[in-house]
């Protein structure tokens, strides 16, 4: 009787470490910091220019994993350095470009470069219902290729934009753009949140056991807000939040880090954890 024993390639391997290392325990909060690109300098406080400011603090509350640039990175390996696992955004757009382009997202990097300074993964957007989807997805799916080799897992940031969308929120909407990330073989999905644990259950579900990251999106004018909606998403199924504005624009960033972990993963109670962040 000859057994066969099923083996594994190595990209496989690696890239469900790799995974592993940002979903602990198959959840994550992971701090997004590319905004310097997408919004410019207006985003951040005066006393957060500089991102070693607010990228100390971030590290010295535990985030799961930090979603910034090459650029961010670099000047900054010292404070994640072996702490925090790195995801590098391998797309990016200004707000300078006129209004008519700002749906397309540019490359903004190599998949070669976020290995060689020491990426757990990398992040890439498309902007579902853009006139530029065509562009987005053909740069997608050579990072994809190339990740796959390498073993390196890829977030998209799925975001259905575009002229012919009503409601970027819509739970249908926000469903199609879910089901085309993971048809496009996303290993992570960032989206939207829709409003409700039963509306975002059901974006959950049609993910089909791919992990489902929340959107931080905007600051809310309280943070308890914020952190009900983290909550709903994870008794969703959600497996976290990629949050940024609702952290370095908060008064007391590290407070806003220790709410949000005890939530995503302790489940604890928004009245419990709230005081943290108010």
């Amino acid at each position: 009787m000859v057994v066969m024993i099923a083996r594994r390639s190595y990209n496989d391997i690696g890239r469900n470490i790799r995974l592993e290392r940002i979903l602990r325990d198959g959840k994550a909060l992971i701090f997004a910091f590319d905004h310097g690109v997408e919004h410019g300098p207006r985003d951040f406080p005066e006393d957060a220019i500089d991102p070693r400011r607010i990228l100390s603090k971030v590290a010295e509350a535990g985030v799961d994993a930090i979603m910034t640039t090459l650029g961010i990175a670099s000047m900054t390996h010292e404070i994640w350095g072996g702490r925090v696992p790195l995801i590098i955004k391998l797309t990016g757009k200004t707000s300078m470009r006129p209004e008519q382009q700002r749906l397309l997202q540019s490359r903004f990097g190599s998949v070669e470069d976020a290995v060689s300074i020491g990426a757990e993964a990398v992040a890439a957007t498309i902007y579902w219902g853009s006139e530029y989807e065509d562009l987005m997805l053909s740069r997608w799916f050579r990072i994809k290729r190339i990740a796959e080799r390498l073993g390196i897992p890829v977030l998209q940031l799925a975001y259905p934009r575009g002229s012919a969308i009503k409601s970027i929120y819509d739970v249908e909407v926000v469903r199609y753009g879910v089901r085309a990330a993971i048809e496009s073989g996303a290993d992570l999905v960032k989206t939207y949140y829709t409003g409700s644990e039963d509306s975002f259950r059901r974006v959950v579900e049609v993910a089909s056991g791919i992990p489902i990251l929340m959107s931080g999106g905007a600051v809310r004018e309280r943070p308890s807000d914020f952190l009900r909606d983290v909550k709903a998403a994870i008794r969703a199924g959600a497996s976290g939040a990629v949050v940024g504005r609702n952290i370095f624009q908060h008064r007391d960033p590290v407070a806003m880090i220790r709410a949000l972990r005890m939530i995503i993963h302790e489940d604890r109670d928004v009245d419990d954890v709230a005081k943290l962040a108010e």
